[in-house]
């Protein structure tokens, strides 16, 4: 399946999925005000079946683990074959490959790839993918977390979504984006609404006093409180 521009007369930010599974998509994507930009021709999703590029007559697209061991690993060739029928269209967009051992994704290099035109994600299963193709075709490997999913397509998803929120135009408040979690290098503080008090516990009265430096200095105070009880590592990263 694929969604394409409608006229906005905005260059979208294009996503091109390689997975065996394109009925998982877009999923999750399709809704809310992501899937309202991607109706809008905001950004564009296009899935690729890697079974198409299989090989014989039951389209085969894995084999034995060279060396011996359990499970199955991904043919180069026919990894390579979707691969090079993506880039006869988007030659220009860089190529992941989602995988526990790749480069962890973080807000700084979702900001990079949101600035960018899109990518091209390869969704593994199985063991993962011969580690040749990987090479010739100049594949990064990019992870989610330190844990292993059942194959790169929930993993592509998380990416393209936080890729997509940052689209200019798809969540309509830019202002509410320079104040999330990372993007200064903090964890974000906390928020509150009505009532002003709910189940004995009030809301901060400086959040109430209308005076905005001060609720500046609070919400900062609380970031870099929280950031160093529950990610201190984050403050090891500011220069």
């Amino acid at each position: 399946m694929a969604h394409f521009p409608t006229g906005t007369g905005l260059p979208p930010w294009r996503a091109a999925v390689l997975t065996l599974f394109p009925e998982m998509f877009p999923g999750p994507l399709g809704v809310s005000l992501v899937g309202q930009a991607l109706d809008a021709g905001l950004w564009s999703l296009a899935t690729h079946q890697i079974r198409d590029f299989g090989i014989g007559r039951h389209r085969a697209v894995d084999d034995t683990p060279a060396g011996g061991g359990a499970g199955m690993v991904m043919r180069p060739d026919v990894i390579a074959a979707a691969i090079d029928r993506v880039r006869e269209t988007d030659p220009d967009l860089p190529l992941l490959y989602m995988s526990p051992r790749g480069v962890p994704l973080t807000q700084e290099r979702v900001r990079e790839l949101s600035d960018g035109a899109g990518a091209i994600i390869l969704a593994g299963r199985f063991e993962g993918v011969d580690e040749r193709v990987i090479a010739a075709r100049g594949a990064r490997e990019v992870s989610i977390g330190d844990y292993v999913l059942s194959g790169g397509e929930l993993a592509a998803m998380v990416l393209i979504d936080a890729c997509v929120r940052l689209v200019p135009g798809v969540l309509g408040a830019d202002e509410s984006l320079v104040h999330e979690s990372f993007e200064d290098g903090l964890l974000e503080y906390p928020q509150y609404t009505k009532p002003r008090e709910w189940e004995g516990r009030a809301t901060p009265e400086v959040l109430m006093s209308g005076d905005h430096k001060k609720i500046a200095e609070w919400r900062r105070a609380e970031a870099e409180r929280i950031t160093r009880e529950r990610r201190p590592d984050l403050l090891h990263r500011k220069p």
